[in-house]
């Protein structure tokens, strides 16, 4: 579980640099290619990849789809929260869970216990009231392509990097170089495209934002999948405890840092969720 922990710190410490980065009027799209840039770098150093393997031949079908959603879900979780909302969008990336779990049964022959049931049950009663925020604002059909596309690709990543973590033939280590190596081209392409269009200049505080953001992202994932090797037969309870650690770490994190006002809804949502966290993790000691 050690891992986990580690792998929510980082993926939490994103997310508030990347707030603060909006507050800032920081360039995402320039600090996300950046980010991938020096991820890609940090990759390289450390864990030296076998070259054998850094061919076109070497690279898979999970590569080349975490390598594009990675990025891409970036573009659409700002489209989605400009078009539908902060509260919709959140609700969005978290609910993605579903997918995670659908797959972990069915695809990963994952074993569900009763305590994980309820677990689980619980953790979904979390997630909808951590989140939930009145919403008045009215949204255009077309503009619930966002939060779906939110909901569907955060869900592939996660079974992307489940697939990753059981690939024998090639190191993770490697593999995370390729996956880093991958989002860093397509983040470029579209950052190339947003620079011409707009018509605006690259500039030396996105790529110090990009550097910084990169050492939490590159922990994010690399725990993450260090999290699946050690708990390689049980994938239900790493994306449960990754979503659920994520939200109730995020919130303390807003309520103490940035002031974030929570009802009494959201603060009994993270009761909820500090329980379900508690029984999913039981059930890997106890099987009942």
């Amino acid at each position: 579980m050690i891992y986990l922990i580690f792998s929510i710190i980082c993926s939490v410490t994103v997310g508030v640099l990347l707030k603060f980065a909006k507050r800032y009027q920081i360039s995402i799209a320039q600090a996300i290619t950046w980010n991938y840039f020096f991820a890609f770098c940090l990759s390289a150093y450390f864990f030296r990849p076998e070259t054998a393997y850094l061919t076109f031949n070497s690279i898979g079908s999970a590569h080349l789809a975490l390598g594009f959603l990675l990025p891409t879900i970036f573009v659409f979780l700002a489209l989605s929260v400009e078009k539908t909302g902060l509260a919709r969008t959140d609700i969005a990336q978290r609910l993605s869970l579903f997918i995670s779990l659908t797959a972990a049964y069915f695809l990963f022959n994952d074993t569900f216990s009763p305590l994980k049931y309820v677990g689980v049950a619980i953790g979904f009663v979390a997630i909808i009231l951590t989140l939930y925020r009145p919403v008045k604002q009215q949204i255009n059909a077309v503009n619930w392509i966002y939060p779906f596309v939110v909901f569907l690709g955060f869900g592939i990543i996660d079974i992307c990097f489940k697939r990753i973590s059981q690939q024998a033939a090639m190191p993770y280590t490697t593999a995370l170089s390729i996956i880093f190596g991958i989002a860093f081209c397509f983040s470029l392409v579209y950052l190339t495209f947003l620079l011409i269009k707009r018509r605006t200049h690259l500039q030396f505080i996105n790529m110090i934002c990009g550097a910084i953001l990169s050492f939490f992202n590159f922990g994010n994932i690399f725990f993450y999948l260090k999290a699946h090797q050690a708990l390689s037969n049980n994938p239900s309870t790493v994306f449960a405890a990754m979503n659920i650690g994520v939200i109730l770490c995020g919130s303390l994190i807003g309520v103490l840092l940035f002031k974030e006002k929570l009802s009494l809804l959201n603060y009994a949502g993270l009761v909820f969720a500090l329980v379900a966290i508690i029984l999913i993790t039981l059930t890997q000691w106890h099987a009942f």
